[in-house]
């Protein structure tokens, strides 16, 4: 899958894409600024990539509007649904996977005992990302921000975990990958999953 993405230099053509689709919205959250963002990643250990990076602190800080369908979180929360009782999020350990994992379908997975599974699941949903909203029913968006993958979009819920944006034939979610791809994809009202006949 294609993972190559400048995530340390702001694009200024995607934080004008960026700015057009969040700035125009009266809903949309104040940008955290510089400061917020900056004590954020020496806390965790972690620099957010770009172009995320400049929205939330330059631009936007959340959007209650979407994407996805409950609203873009601002940068530090979790949904309100996410739980308390849940394992804690290393931001600074690397996001584990490189390729979609849907653990119902993996026949190395159904040899694990639940206890082992759990553990696996949990580094997927816990580790290297930020949460950035969710569409209900337990599905998560997250922006990796540590690993191979840093810079990409996710869907993590029950099932697995599949990637955003990449090639139609290999994919769920074909789109244009990363962050600007994903809000792109959602401001021109497009389906994030491919229906039966193969449309996206």
């Amino acid at each position: 899958m294609v993972t190559d993405m400048n995530t340390e230099t702001c694009d200024p053509a995607e934080i004008a894409a960026l700015r057009e689709i969040f700035a125009s919205r009266a809903e949309a959250v104040p940008p955290a600024g510089w400061e917020a963002v900056r004590s954020f990643e020496t806390e965790h250990g972690v620099v957010l990539p770009e172009p995320y990076r400049t929205l939330v602190a330059d631009i936007c800080d959340g959007l209650p509007a979407g994407p996805p369908h409950y609203g873009l979180l601002p940068f530090a929360q979790t949904p309100p649904d996410w739980g308390s009782h849940r394992p804690e999020r290393l931001l600074a350990e690397p996001f584990p996977l490189t390729a979609p994992w849907l653990w119902e379908e993996d026949e190395d997975a159904q040899s694990l005992s639940e206890e082992e599974l759990e553990a696996q699941a949990d580094c997927v949903t816990d580790h290297g990302s930020l949460l950035l909203g969710t569409d209900g029913c337990g599905m998560y968006w997250h922006l990796i921000i540590t690993g191979p993958q840093r810079g990409h979009v996710w869907l993590i819920d029950e099932n697995g975990a599949v990637p955003f944006g990449t090639r139609p034939d290999t994919s769920l979610m074909p789109g244009t990958p990363g962050f600007t791809g994903w809000v792109t994809h959602w401001a021109e009202g497009r389906s994030w999953f491919t229906d039966a006949q193969g449309d996206q």
